[in-house]
This record gives C-alpha cells, sequence and structure tokens, in this order.
C-alpha cells in the first residue's frame, strides 16, 4: 500500500469503504433484496465519488484547474491508482451479482433474464411489449467521428449499435471482408426512455416462477424493427459521468449568491467527462470508433458488465411476496413522550437524547409543533442542510410563522446536490414570512442546531430550548440514518446557540461556554482534552479516547492521535468511511480502527474522554477532516447529564463489540472481519435498538 508519509491517501481510504458496502451483497445471512440494495448503493456512491473527487483530480491533471494540495503528476497518478482500484472491486462486483445474486432469486422462483434471449414462450410478449411501449419513445441518433450529433447526458444509459446495410451484406457474401477492405458500417446510439418506461419489465408468469427482464434487452431483442434495410452487427451499453461539482464564488448579496446558484446548478449535467463505462464485452475497434467519435480520453475509459447504472437495482420489482424480508428495527416513540405530554415539560426538569432511526421523528416535529401553540414562544431558529422535499418540519415552520411567531432560518445554498431543493424551500418559507438568512461567503453552514426562544407572558420564569443534533433535520433519512440528538433548556447552552445564530446573522467575536463551534473554539478545546488524556497516560494512569465518526482525514489531528498513542493513550476509531490514520504502526500501536457498516447508515459523531474516569462525552456534526474543522460552521454539545452518558458509552461499548457487522481497518486498508464463532454474536444496531426498546418498556411499567 503506498503512502504519502504517514497518512492513508483519502479517496483510496474511501474506495475500501465503498468496498465494504459492496461486501454486504456478499453476505448470505441478509435478505435477497436486502443484498440487491447493497450493490444499488455501491453503485450509486461509486457514482458520485467520480462526479465529484475523480472530477476534480482530472482537472488537475489536464492542467485546466491549480492545486495547493497536489501537482499534474500526482493527480494524473492518483486517477490511475483509482480507476485500478475500482476495476479490482468490478471483478468481485460481477462475482457477487453473477454468482450469487442470480442463482439466489432462481432458487426463489424469480427468472431474471440477462441478455436479449427469452424462451419461446416469452417472445410474443417482449415483440408486443416493445410496439407498444416501448418504441414510440425510441429516437437512434446516427454517431460518425467527423462531427457530434448527439451529446451523451450525465448518468443516462444509452445503446450504442452497429449496423451494416443488407446491401452491403449481400455484397460482402459474394466479395469477403478480407478482399474489399473493411465493412462500411453505421453507428447510432439511442438513450433509454426510463422516464416513460420502467427499468425493469415484469413478464407473465409461467410454470411457477415470475420473470424479470431489463429494458435494454427487450431494446435488443427487436432492433431489427427499429433498423429496417440493416443487420444489426452488435449493440453495448454506455453511459457517461459528468463533473458535477460546481464552484460557488464568494458575494455578500443574497441576490447575487441565489442567481449563481440558479444558474450554476443547471450547467452540472454538461460538465466535463469524467468515465466513459462501456461494456467490456464490446469489439476493440467498436469501443475506438466511439472514442474518437465523442472525444473521450483514455485514462476515461472504464470497463463494465453487459449492464451498467446496477444503483437501479434499488427499483427491482419484488414479484414473489413469498421471499421473508429481514425485520428491521421500527422507530419507537418514547412511552414517557406521549402525545398527551409536553416535551417541554420534559426538558425543563432533564435533558433527552433522541436516537435515530430507532426513536420516531416525530418527537422533533412534536417539539416545533409545541413550540407553535405556546403562547410563551418569541422565536423559532434553525438551520437547513439537508431537508426532505414536502417536509413536515418546513411546513411546521410555516404554520409557526402563519400562527404569528418569530421565525428564522439559515439556509445554506451550498449544500452538494441540494442545492436546488434548498432554494426552493427557501423561497417558499420566505413567501411564508420566515426571515431567511443565506449561506455565509467562503464558509458552510454544517450545523444542525434549533432553538426555541420563550418569553413569560404572565411574569413566571419559562425556559427556552436548545437541540443540537449530528443529523439533517429530514424526515425521510431520519429513518435511514443513525444519528443522535440533544434537547436541553440549561440556559448556558442556550445562549451559546442564541450567539451561534447571531453570528451567522453576522455578529463578530461570539463567546461560547459550553458549545464547541469550529473556527472559535472547537480546536483549542479538543488539544486540551487530548493533552488531558496524555498527561494522565504519562502518570501511569489509564487514559482512553473513543471517537466515533463519518471520516478522519485531518492530518494535524491525525498527528495528535499518533502523539497520544505513543504516550500510551489507548484509542478507539469507530470511523465509518474516509479514514486517513494508519493504524499497526510503531507510532499508532494504541489505536485500532473499527468501521460498521449494516441497516442503518452510520452517521452520528460522539466523542469520548476518559477523563480520569470521569468521562466526558460530546456530539455534534462535524467530522474530522480539514473541512469540517477550518473550513465550515459546525457545532458540538457536552453530554452534561449522567444518564446520557452512560447511554452513549453503552452505545459506543456495543459497536466496539460488535462481531458481526464490524471490521477493523488494517495497515493495507483491508476490511477484516470481526467474526468469532468463541463469543455470542453481537450485531451493534440491534443491540442497541433492543437495549432502547427496554428502557422504554421499563419506563411505561414505572408509570403504570
Amino acid at each position: 500500500m503506498e503512502r504519502n508519509n504517514q497518512y492513508f491517501k483519502r479517496d483510496i481510504s474511501w474506495l475500501s469503504f465503498n468496498y465494504r458496502v459492496l461486501l454486504e451483497a456478499d453476505d448470505d445471512q441478509l435478505g435477497l433484496y436486502e443484498r440487491i440494495n447493497f450493490i444499488s448503493i455501491y453503485s450509486s456512491n461509486l457514482e458520485e465519488f467520480y462526479k465529484i473527487r475523480v472530477a476534480d483530480h482530472k482537472a488537475v491533471a489536464s492542467g485546466a484547474t491549480l492545486s495547493d494540495e497536489e501537482t499534474v503528476q500526482s493527480a494524473s497518478e492518483l486517477v490511475e491508482e483509482i480507476n485500478n482500484e475500482v476495476n479490482r472491486q468490478m471483478e468481485d462486483r460481477i462475482r457477487i451479482y453473477e454468482h450469487k445474486i442470480l442463482p439466489a432469486l432462481r432458487k426463489n422462483h424469480i427468472i431474471f433474464y440477462q441478455n436479449s434471449h427469452v424462451e419461446p414462450f416469452h417472445q410474443p410478449f417482449i415483440r408486443d411489449f416493445f410496439r407498444e411501449e416501448i418504441f414510440p419513445y425510441l429516437q437512434p441518433v446516427p454517431v460518425s467521428k467527423g462531427e457530434i450529433v448527439s451529446f451523451l447526458r450525465d448518468n443516462r444509459l444509452y445503446l450504442a449499435v452497429r449496423l451494416l446495410p443488407k446491401a452491403q451484406t449481400d455484397a460482402l457474401s459474394v466479395a469477403p471482408a478480407a478482399s474489399t477492405g473493411q465493412a462500411p458500417f453505421r453507428y447510432f446510439v439511442m438513450k433509454m426512455p426510463y422516464s416513460k418506461v420502467p427499468r425493469f419489465i415484469e413478464l407473465p408468469q409461467h410454470g411457477g416462477n415470475y420473470y424479470l427482464m431489463f429494458i435494454e434487452d427487450i431494446i435488443k431483442a427487436n432492433l431489427p424493427l427499429i433498423f429496417p434495410g440493416y443487420e444489426v452487427d452488435s449493440s453495448y451499453c454506455v453511459k457517461i459521468s459528468r463533473d458535477a461539482d460546481i464552484l460557488i464564488e464568494d458575494t455578500t448579496s443574497s441576490a447575487d449568491l441565489v442567481e449563481q446558484v440558479k444558474k450554476k446548478v443547471k450547467k452540472r449535467k454538461i460538465g466535463a467527462v469524467c468515465r466513459f463505462v462501456y461494456d467490456r464485452e464490446m469489439p476493440q475497434d467498436f469501443l475506438d470508433f466511439l472514442v474518437d467519435a465523442f472525444h473521450i480520453q483514455r485514462d476515461e475509459l472504464m470497463p463494465g458488465g453487459e449492464h451498467l447504472n446496477y444503483e437501479d437495482l434499488r427499483y427491482l420489482p419484488h414479484p414473489n411476496k413469498q421471499i421473508e424480508k429481514n425485520e428491521k428495527p421500527r422507530p419507537m416513540k418514547l412511552n414517557r413522550l406521549n402525545e398527551k405530554e409536553s416535551i417541554f415539560q420534559y426538558v425543563d426538569q432533564k435533558d433527552l437524547l433522541l436516537h435515530y432511526p430507532y426513536h420516531a421523528f416525530e418527537h422533533f416535529i412534536h417539539f416545533l409543533f409545541e413550540a407553535v401553540h405556546d403562547p410563551s414562544t418569541r422565536e423559532i431558529m434553525v438551520t437547513q442542510y439537508r431537508v426532505a422535499e414536502n417536509s413536515a418540519v418546513i411546513n411546521t415552520l410555516i404554520a409557526a410563522a402563519q400562527n404569528g411567531k418569530k421565525v428564522t432560518v439559515f439556509v445554506e445554498l451550498k449544500a452538494r446536490f441540494d442545492e436546488e431543493n434548498n432554494l426552493a424551500t427557501a423561497e417558499m418559507m420566505k413567501a411564508a414570512g420566515i426571515h431567511i438568512i443565506y449561506s455565509i461567503p467562503g464558509l458552510k453552514v454544517h450545523a444542525k442546531v434549533a432553538l426555541v426562544r420563550r418569553r413569560s407572558t404572565h411574569g413566571e420564569k419559562v425556559n427556552s430550548y436548545a437541540y443540537i443534533s449530528t443529523g439533517n433535520f429530514n424526515e425521510r433519512t431520519a429513518t435511514l440514518y443513525a444519528d443522535c440528538g440533544l434537547f436541553t433548556s440549561n440556559p448556558i447552552i442556550v445562549n451559546d446557540l442564541l450567539n451561534l445564530f447571531r453570528t451567522l446573522m453576522g455578529k463578530k467575536d461570539p463567546i461560547f461556554n459550553r458549545l464547541l463551534v469550529a473556527r472559535f473554539n472547537l480546536i483549542p478545546e479538543l488539544n486540551k482534552l487530548i493533552d488531558h488524556e496524555m498527561e494522565q497516560a504519562k502518570k501511569g494512569h489509564f487514559a482512553r479516547i473513543i471517537l466515533k465518526l463519518n471520516a478522519l482525514q485531518d492530518p494535524v489531528m491525525i498527528d495528535r492521535l499518533y502523539e497520544a498513542s505513543q504516550c500510551g493513550v489507548q484509542i478507539d476509531l469507530i470511523v465509518r468511511g474516509i479514514c486517513c490514520l494508519i493504524p499497526g504502526q510503531e507510532y499508532s500501536r494504541n489505536i485500532r480502527v473499527t468501521r460498521i457498516v449494516d441497516t442503518f447508515l452510520e452517521h452520528a459523531r460522539i466523542w469520548y474522554f476518559h477523563n480520569g474516569g470521569s468521562p466526558k462525552l460530546f456530539l455534534g456534526s462535524p467530522d474530522w477532516m480539514r473541512r469540517n474543522l477550518y473550513r465550515r460552521i459546525e457545532a458540538v454539545v457536552p453530554i452534561l447529564d449522567h444518564d446520557l452518558r452512560l447511554e452513549l458509552i453503552y452505545m459506543l461499548k456495543t459497536q466496539l463489540s460488535d462481531n458481526q457487522k464490524a471490521c477493523f481497518v488494517d495497515e493495507n486498508l483491508r476490511n477484516v472481519f470481526k467474526y468469532n464463532a468463541t463469543k455470542k454474536p453481537i450485531r451493534a444496531q440491534y443491540a442497541f435498538y433492543k437495549y432502547l426498546k427496554r428502557k422504554n418498556e421499563t419506563h411505561s411499567q414505572h408509570t403504570k
């Protein structure tokens, strides 16, 4: 494994994570369609990776973009290293799909045709379906080397077809190609009409079996109907990935920022080519023709299987209802927070910690709803990074504004791939009377926080409430991502959060007493916490750090962890994705890296410092990447409640004990599973759900 000093390369580390996602599809213990979904996730992740990360490196390699972090040569070498690793992974993806998934479907009486050859009893259906449902939407476009007459759209599947005029085939039968020269082929491309016809077609049942087919295979089977007068030589699927990163220039004007976003998002689909994926069975001369015709660079070529865009597998029909599905944890409502009780009154007495998706996101909606109808509510303040379409959160905020409450929402317009949705949502909120603050120049606001400010109406003392989370205010992802959110009425934290919102409005030199905020007091406080553990270790006392993160990349903080390790501090890292720290070295001998990939996407950021036996725990929005620590506004809150600290410690220990879905990441970036046949099986996500469920049931019994 090639290393840059003492750090893994960020993008090679990410590929190790995505490969771990693919390995879930290889797990025979999972439900069949869950395994199929992991192939879809793997493919979707890889598509975005090429559009953003690889596109950036290619821009540097071509000299189109200057970079302080890499040279033209190093960028070019990295792109080659990435492509080599992806090609290696693709072999496993093909193996898993062809030799495990397809046989498992057949075992469950689902025959998924993988080419245009079908059983005789399906041929009439295929012909009629093509003529009636597909043919009207096909638009074959001729392709020649002299001029590009077709623009290949980003991530759309095309069928490239090579034809020979029948008059020519008759002539060739008399004078073979060897004596007359190369055959005068004609080339066409056709975009698959997915907006009109599904990718996967269910065919009539037969003999107790269900049948599925790709739409492109139905088209291949009927190519002679599309091209009368031609003999079909061959046809293969191709697709292009385009640079999807857009640079939003700094501006002090909200109107300029909005206009920039509107214009630049539209250009995303016509970005520079960063990957051309093709069926690896395509003959070299066919591929060479397409490369020349569409001006594809050789380092953009990526061989694939007969079928591409495997992210679509999430939509694969489920015709056999007898296939057992894995029972997933269902979001539970806390018995102590039923609809008749006030969240405000509960949080007046004790901090509240919610764990999504194990706990219902409805509790947060209820919290906002209570603020809407509480006569003491003065203002509701929220950050918006990624929200769901038709969001219940946004609808509740609009209801608050219509109910006469002051509502302030900070909208991050630079949230990648959510720019349009965020802009549309912001305009809708603005029209409803909500005060909108747009992005800060040069920064992204990634903090996930909400504040309900209250003022007494009859002279009695009332509390205000702060909410700090690791996840977005998005009810859809709250059922898919494992996150945490803390409600508190602690006046110091409430005031800190108010200062954070004032900072977003332009106030300078804020003071934060409890809240840790990136670009202000976060790094100094982290250094103090690490220093204290090092001091404990030097004195011969037990010292430990546990960091649960999505990504660890900042070399400064990695060096601090190396330093702590060499002092004897025991360090456990639970890092789902990118991890540039190299374990298993002399300088990292006390550091272990665990990766968990399971039903839910591990998204929470939780930090534990042993602190001489009085543990300090924190949760918040930032990963330990340069962008999070230095170029974003992030918020982290200390967990002050003793019971909640114990709850988070239990979660961390359970994740470190996982021997079903957890891997060690070794010094070669391999995912080394923690399987141990001699120990009781522990699957952390399901074990923690049971723990929370027991707590909830115990509370219910105590209140009867």
